[in-house]
């Protein structure tokens, strides 16, 4: 079976909630409080130890727990996915984006995280050094896959620092002067930054390390939850792309191909509901328990017309942009175009578009929870009375937020349970991966085009295609793969397509040193639904007009957000430690 992190089965998890509340099982931080006698007087409690490193992926996640932070919905920073308030609900999309109000002396902005991620890796490197000083009354093999999990959720503490600063300083259990690099020493605390490639080879050769060590699957030893080598494999795939190293990224995505407990699910909508756990796509996901460890996704995200079903507000935190819902091709393979549309002899603009935005993204006649979903704007009816729609529309203004109505015209259905109708009292437990298989071939897909785009044509469209078969569109061919730019074209289209919602394409955007083309003094966009049949007894009859959903104020996106500022703090504490270029 694929491993996956479950919040209640591994390690941290093993205390009752009988005798403690589930949050304060889930607060792995206080440490202090745990003598080294009994973390490491057996096996379960050393398990429950050093299973709190998994954190730094919840801490990463799109969607996390109940209250937890909501600045992670990475998509709503970039064209693809648009905020719903003006920096309300703790949300700093639409200003970080429109407002540019990330400053030097206050760090990354709403990307703000080394000194919360090197406090993470200051507890790696004590469990690290622990491991060895208390665990040596464990097997080999025992404190081997611990000290492999244990580096490998270090690495991706390491690839969070990387992402936003580029070069960190390296501290490890083994650079400080006695040991581990906890700043307990001024020869410890003074300390320059490698640069961005040596950090990166420092992630991966970690991530390659731990995959030799690593179990293929779990077991009745190694719990579900737990990192193997598919999970080591795919973060390879996937960090090696930002270190521009496309053979390591290639083969490491080829390994965890070949893994027997990796492959893709069939039906690509069920990835996104609890109908995924087990499956074989899945290679590490959080997973929520009723009436345990939940979530509010759909409290957040759920369109406003569903107060009808919850007797409770639902606030429509993520809308899907027309950048996003006009990119889906039609269910025969080609284009979406808002000229021809109609001409095509499609019904409407959207029940004929392929799975993926079925899956993705509710549309204005959108079947939903017993209803169709309406997102036109009101009108006047022949009588003169106003007729407002189910689920509402709304322009975007810089004050306030949209109320659960929608300003793009759309809603996200990615990850809101349709299923789920008590999520105001049972709250929502759909998972929230971390990796999947489908991403994998994509890093794949990338890495072959940008080390031999010639050379490796088919091997680019056999990635591409299974992706493309299971949602039944029709194959690409070597013409859509014929030099650098058309494939990269291609894998950048579909990593929208395949990926939308789960948190890629700002960090894609800035990998790629595409901040300015994409988006630069540009607006986002939606569409605005009118319906122009004021007799209500008739079938609506609907027009579409493109609009603006950021009141017109461009975003700003400077060359100096590819590498953003060291916080000063840092820089103050360890004069060694330098800025990046630009600040």
């Amino acid at each position: 079976m694929i491993n996956r992190y479950i919040l209640k089965s591994i390690g941290i998890a093993v205390l009752s909630c009988s005798v403690m509340s589930c949050n304060d099982v889930l607060d792995v931080n206080d440490e202090a409080n745990l003598s080294d006698q009994a973390v490491w007087s057996n096996e379960t409690a050393a398990d429950m130890y050093i299973t709190a490193t998994y954190k730094t992926f919840t801490e990463d996640a799109i969607f996390y727990g109940d209250g937890g932070d909501r600045s992670h919905f990475w998509d709503s920073f970039s064209d693809i996915m648009k905020s719903s308030s003006w920096d309300q609900y703790a949300h700093p999309y639409n200003s970080t984006l429109l407002q540019g109000n990330i400053v030097a002396d206050y760090g990354a902005g709403a990307f703000e995280c080394w000194n919360s991620v090197y406090d993470r890796i200051r507890q790696d490197n004590i469990r690290l050094r622990d491991l060895y000083t208390y665990g040596t009354g464990f097997s080999a093999e025992w404190v081997a896959l611990r000290d492999a999990e244990i580096r490998l959720c270090r690495a991706y503490n390491y690839f969070k620092l990387a992402r936003v600063y580029g070069g960190v300083v390296l501290r490890t259990d083994k650079t400080g002067v006695t040991g581990v690099d906890d700043g307990a020493y001024p020869q410890d605390i003074v300390r320059p930054r490698i640069t961005e490639a040596e950090t990166y080879r420092f992630i991966l050769d970690e991530l390659q390390a731990a995959a030799e060590v690593l179990p293929k699957e779990t077991s009745d030893s190694w719990q579900r939850g737990r990192a193997t080598k598919a999970l080591a494999y795919g973060l390879i795939s996937r960090i090696a792309l930002y270190a521009k190293e496309w053979k390591e990224a290639a083969e490491a995505a080829e390994k965890c191909g070949a893994l027997d407990a990796v492959d893709l699910n069939a039906d690509y909508a069920s990835l996104f509901t609890s109908a995924s756990i087990g499956t074989p796509e899945m290679i590490f996901q959080i997973e929520f328990q009723k009436g345990a460890i939940t979530h509010l996704f759909d409290v957040h995200n759920a369109p406003g017309g569903d107060f009808n079903i919850s007797n409770q507000k639902t606030y429509a935190e993520h809308q899907p942009t027309a950048e996003l819902a006009d990119i889906y091709e039609w269910s025969d393979g080609t284009p979406f175009n808002w000229n021809t549309w109609s001409a095509e002899g499609h019904a409407d603009p959207y029940t004929d578009r392929e799975p993926r935005f079925q899956a993705t993204v509710l549309y204005n006649g959108a079947p939903w929870r017993d209803r169709f979903i309406e997102s036109y704007a009101d009108y006047t009816d022949i009588n003169d009375n106003k007729v407002s729609s189910y689920d509402g529309f709304t322009e975007f203004v810089k004050t306030g937020s949209t109320g659960g109505k929608s300003c793009t015209g759309y809603f996200l259905r990615k990850f809101v349970d349709e299923a789920n109708k008590d999520f105001t009292t049972d709250k929502s437990t759909t998972p929230c991966p971390i990796i999947r298989y489908g991403e994998v071939l994509l890093n794949q897909a990338e890495a072959y085009a940008q080390s031999d785009v010639i050379g490796n044509q088919q091997k680019i469209l056999d990635c591409i295609n299974r992706l493309r078969k299971r949602v039944n569109l029709p194959e690409k061919t070597v013409q859509d793969v014929k030099d650098l730019e058309t494939a990269m074209s291609l894998i950048r289209s579909e990593r929208i397509k395949e990926l939308a919602g789960e948190g890629f394409r700002f960090w894609d955007i800035r990998r790629w040193r595409l901040g300015q083309a994409i988006l630069d003094g540009k607006t986002r966009h939606g569409v605005k639904i009118v319906n122009n049949q004021r007799d209500s007894s008739l079938a609506p009859e609907f027009t579409y007009e493109v609009c603006d959903v950021d009141a017109n104020t461009p975003i700003i996106f400077p060359e100096r957000y590819y590498l953003f500022s060291i916080p000063i703090s840092e820089r103050n504490n360890n004069p060694a430690c330098t800025n990046n270029p630009l600040w």
